[in-house]
């Protein structure tokens, strides 16, 4: 679960980054910042602010925020009915974004691996991308990333999103936890 509040706030958070990285949201795309914080009570360090343009049957484009140290957790695209998985393509707009995937482990990642969670983390192949730079990722390919010491704006470009079908390494992970009110709030509500 998560508390409105701190989605609000995460959103609030969102929509500065996307102004400080020169990226224009309508008034509807600002209040329709999607915060996944993947059920884990730990935003901050385990989560995910975004925003879907398009997702069609062909193709999807999205707009992803990271907090400086904010990761999104290690996860793969499995095939869906018949079709490959996802293939995405991220490109740094602003600020670094540490990228993980499979392959040969890079000695000294400059990552930091959420603390309880590190039984969760087991690709270590580095890509940093700094603005303008890119990364393809192929289909089935497990995968994570972290925001960098002052956040990341990254646009993704792929295939067809299917979040919901994504495997990720932890199993307590959930991929839309419920939104609560906080409590001042609920007190104020009729029963």
């Amino acid at each position: 679960m998560i508390l409105r509040s701190e989605v609000r706030r995460a959103q609030e958070r969102t929509a500065k980054l996307f102004a400080r990285a020169g990226i224009v949201l309508t008034a509807e795309e600002r209040e329709g910042i999607e915060v996944a914080g993947f059920g884990l009570g730990q935003l901050d360090k385990q989560g995910l602010e975004l925003v879907t343009y398009v997702n069609t049957d062909r193709y999807c484009a999205k707009e992803l925020v990271l907090f400086p140290g904010q990761t999104c957790p290690e996860h793969l695209h499995p095939p869906v009915d018949g079709e490959p998985g996802k293939m995405e393509t991220f490109r740094c707009r602003w600020g670094v974004v540490y990228l993980y995937v499979e392959g040969e482990a890079t000695k000294d990642i400059r990552a930091i691996v959420p603390a309880g969670s590190e039984a969760h983390y087991t690709v270590f192949r580095e890509i940093v991308l700094r603005p303008g730079e890119q990364h393809t990722i192929p289909p089935g390919t497990k995968h994570w990333f972290q925001g960098g010491p002052e956040g990341a704006v990254v646009s993704e470009f792929s295939s067809t999103s299917r979040d919901e079908y994504d495997i990720f390494t932890d199993p307590g992970i959930v991929r839309a936890p419920i939104v609560t009110e906080d409590e001042a709030t609920a007190e104020g509500q009729p029963d």
